[in-house]
C-alpha cells in the first residue's frame, strides 16, 4: 500500500517488561479507570481545601469520606475505596519530604501471574527472577534505582519490624482494601507517612493495580518544587487568554474582516491543551515554577493555539465535517476558499508572534525552528489519511497508531518544546519531550477514537470509516457478520453504514473496546516512563502530573455512565453540596 507507508520505527518502541493485563474490578472498587480516577481527583481536590493534618483517626477519616460522597455523587458501595484514596492523600506531602533511601515499597505477591511465574520465595518473601510477566519487576527496578528497599511480601509483622528498626521512615504500599482495614491502626500508631494503592481484586491471584497511580507515589519528592502547583488553576488562567478582550490586548485589535474571522475562530471554544502544555513545560524547567507569566510566554502559547486552530479548519475541509465544537465548522459558516485563507492566515499568525517576541534572539530562532518542523510533521501525518481517503483499504492497529503519531504528536512536541526553549532548556530536553510527546499524542488519539464512537449527540449517528483504532480492533477481532460488514466498511464497499450503538456493541463483544482502553493506558504510561531518566525533578513530577490532568477532563460519552452525577447540572450539584453539609455539618468546607 503505496499511500500509507508504516514507518514501524518510527512508533514509540516496546517497552521491555511492559505487560497490561485487564480483569473487572471487584464491585466496591470502581468500575472503570475514568470513574476511578474521578473519584481520586475529587478526594485531592477536597484534601487541597481541608489541610487534613496525618494520621487521621478512622472515625474522623470516615467523616470526611462521606462528604466527599455526598459532593461528588459516589455511590457509598464505594466508601471504603474513597477512604483508603483520601487516607494516602493526607500523606502525600509528608510522603515527599522523606528521602527515596528511606522509604519502603510493599507490594503483594499476587500481582504476579500465578501459573507462570519462575520466582522463588524466602523469609522475606518472593525473590523476582525479572521474566517481564508482569509489573512486580518494573516497580522494583524503579523503586531500588532511586533507592528505595523493596519487599514482595505478605504481612503487617514483617513491616512493622522494618520500621522499628528506623531505617525505614515511609512506605508506598500495594494492597487489596481488606488487608489495608486490617492494617490501618498499625499505619496510625506508627504515625509514619505511608500511601498505599489499593489492587483492584482481592482474590488475591494474578491482581491488577492502576499502574499510573504507583509510579505518582514512588516518584514523589520534595524535590520536585512543581508538586504544589495547581493544574486546574494554571489551565483556567490559559483559557483567559483567548477572551476578545484578552486577545485584542495581546495582539492588537484586528484590522479587517478576514482577521476579525480568525480571531473569533481562535477565541471559539476548546481545551486549549496545547497552550496550556506550553506554559506546563515552561514552568517546570524555570526557576521559580510559580513565578508571574510574562506577555511573551502568553504569546507563544497562544501561537501553539493559532497553529492549533489552523489545522482543524484544514482538517474540517479536508474531512468534509459539518460542526466543530456544536456549531458550524467555519467552511460551512463561510465557504472553504474563505475558510482555507483563514487557516493559512493563522498560521502566518502563529509565525508571526514568536518571531516579534521580546526575548534573546536564539530563543526566537529555536521557537520558529520547533514550529516549522512540527508543521511539516503534522502535514505529512495529515497527508497520510488523505492519501488512504482517496483509495481505502483496511489498515492494521499498526498502521492507524502510525498515523496517529504523525498527525497527533507532532502537535503537542510544538506546544512543549517551544515552552523548554522559552525556558532556555531546549537542547537538554528535547530528545525525553519527543518520545513523551510521541506517547502523549497518540494516547490522546485513542482516547479521541473513544469519546467520538461514544458521542451520538451528532446529527448523523452513522459511523464512517476512517483511521480509527478501534474500528481496526473490530475489524481484526470481529467474528462472522461482523467481521464481513467491517472489511467492507474499511474497504469503501458498504452499502450501509452500521450506527455508534451498534459499533459500541460489537466492539465490548469482541473484546475490541477491551483492547482499545489498554491500549490507552499503555500509551499513557509509556509516556510516563520516557521520563525516567531525565534528573530534573520539576519536569519529570509536572509532565507526570500532566498525563493525568489531561485524561481526567476527557470524558468517553455513551460508554461509561457510572457517575453522570458529576456532570449535573449546577442546581443539582449545589443540592448535593447543601446535603453534604447537613450529614456533616461539623466538618470545615
Amino acid at each position: 500500500m503505496s499511500t500509507v507507508a508504516v514507518r514501524s520505527a518510527a512508533l514509540p518502541p516496546a517497552i521491555p517488561g511492559l505487560v497490561r493485563r485487564f480483569r473487572q474490578p471487584k464491585k466496591n472498587i470502581p468500575q472503570t479507570k475514568q470513574d476511578r480516577d474521578f473519584v481520586l481527583q475529587a478526594v485531592r481536590e477536597y484534601a487541597e481545601q481541608t489541610k487534613l493534618v496525618p494520621p487521621v483517626p478512622i472515625d474522623e477519616l470516615q467523616v470526611h469520606t462521606d462528604k466527599i460522597m455526598a459532593l461528588n455523587g459516589i455511590e457509598k458501595i464505594y466508601r471504603d475505596y474513597t477512604g483508603v484514596l483520601l487516607a494516602n492523600e493526607t500523606w502525600r506531602e509528608s510522603l515527599a519530604t522523606v528521602p527515596f533511601e528511606k522509604r519502603l515499597l510493599l507490594m503483594p505477591k499476587c500481582l504476579r501471574i500465578e501459573s507462570k511465574c519462575p520466582a522463588p520465595f524466602d523469609e522475606f518473601g518472593l525473590l523476582c527472577k525479572q521474566c517481564g510477566l508482569c509489573s512486580i519487576q518494573d516497580f522494583q527496578n524503579e523503586a531500588e534505582k532511586l533507592g528505595y528497599a523493596v519487599l514482595v511480601a505478605e504481612g503487617s509483622a514483617i513491616v512493622m519490624s522494618l520500621i522499628q528498626t528506623g531505617k525505614i521512615e515511609a512506605i508506598v504500599g500495594i494492597s487489596c482494601l481488606a488487608v489495608l482495614e486490617r492494617t490501618f491502626p498499625y499505619v496510625e500508631a506508627a504515625a509514619i507517612p505511608a500511601v498505599a494503592v489499593p489492587l483492584l481484586q482481592d482474590d488475591c491471584i494474578d491482581t491488577t493495580v492502576d499502574v499510573d497511580w504507583v509510579w505518582d507515589y514512588i516518584h514523589l519528592t520534595s524535590e520536585d518544587k512543581t508538586r504544589r502547583l495547581n493544574l486546574n488553576d494554571l489551565h483556567d488562567e490559559v483559557k483567559t487568554w483567548f477572551t476578545p478582550e484578552a486577545l485584542d490586548n495581546l495582539l492588537g485589535k484586528p484590522t479587517c474582516q478576514t482577521e476579525q474571522i480568525a480571531r473569533d475562530w481562535l477565541g471559539r471554544a476548546g481545551k486549549r491543551w496545547r497552550p496550556f502544555l506550553t506554559i506546563a513545560a515552561y514552568q517546570a524547567l524555570r526557576e521559580d515554577p510559580e513565578g508571574p507569566i510574562s506577555d511573551d510566554l502568553k504569546l507563544a502559547a497562544i501561537s501553539v493555539e493559532a497553529f492549533h486552530k489552523a489545522s482543524l479548519i484544514h482538517d474540517d475541509i479536508e474531512d468534509n465535517d459539518a460542526e466543530r465544537y456544536g456549531e458550524p465548522t467555519l467552511h460551512s459558516e463561510h465557504g472553504i476558499p474563505v475558510a482555507l485563507n483563514v487557516g493559512d492566515l493563522l498560521i502566518g499568525e502563529g509565525y508571526r508572534l514568536l518571531a516579534e517576541m521580546k526575548c534573546a534572539s536564539h530563543i526566537c530562532s529555536a521557537t520558529l525552528k520547533v514550529a516549522a518542523e512540527g508543521q511539516r510533521e503534522l502535514c505529512r501525518g495529515q497527508g497520510a489519511e488523505l492519501l488512504w481517503n482517496n483509495h481505502p483499504v483496511a489498515l492494521s492497529n499498526t498502521q492507524v497508531l502510525e498515523i496517529f503519531r504523525s498527525k497527533t504528536a507532532p502537535a503537542f512536541e510544538v506546544a512543549l518544546k517551544i515552552g523548554a526553549a522559552m525556558a532556555g532548556q531546549l537542547d537538554e530536553t528535547a530528545d525525553v519531550l519527543h518520545t513523551y510527546s510521541e506517547n502523549l499524542g497518540i494516547a490522546y488519539q485513542i482516547r479521541d477514537d473513544l469519546d467520538d464512537l461514544g458521542d451520538d449527540s451528532a446529527a448523523d449517528n452513522d459511523v464512517s470509516i476512517r483511521p480509527s483504532i478501534i474500528l481496526a480492533l473490530l475489524r481484526e477481532r470481529g467474528k462472522g457478520e461482523v467481521k464481513e460488514i467491517m472489511e467492507a466498511l474499511w474497504n469503501g464497499q458498504a452499502t450501509t453504514l452500521p450506527d455508534k450503538p451498534t459499533i459500541r456493541q460489537w466492539a465490548e463483544e469482541s473484546g475490541a473496546y477491551d483492547k482499545t482502553t489498554l491500549m490507552l493506558e499503555t500509551y499513557k504510561e509509556a509516556a510516563i516512563r520516557s521520563l525516567q531518566e531525565v534528573e530534573l525533578p520539576n519536569l519529570k513530577g509536572l509532565l507526570r502530573r500532566v498525563i493525568g490532568k489531561i485524561f481526567n477532563e476527557l470524558e468517553i460519552k455513551g460508554w461509561c455512565r457510572e457517575f453522570e452525577q458529576k456532570n449535573a447540572d449546577p442546581g443539582a450539584r449545589e443540592a448535593a453540596a447543601k446535603a453534604a453539609e447537613h450529614l456533616v455539618p461539623n466538618v470545615v468546607a
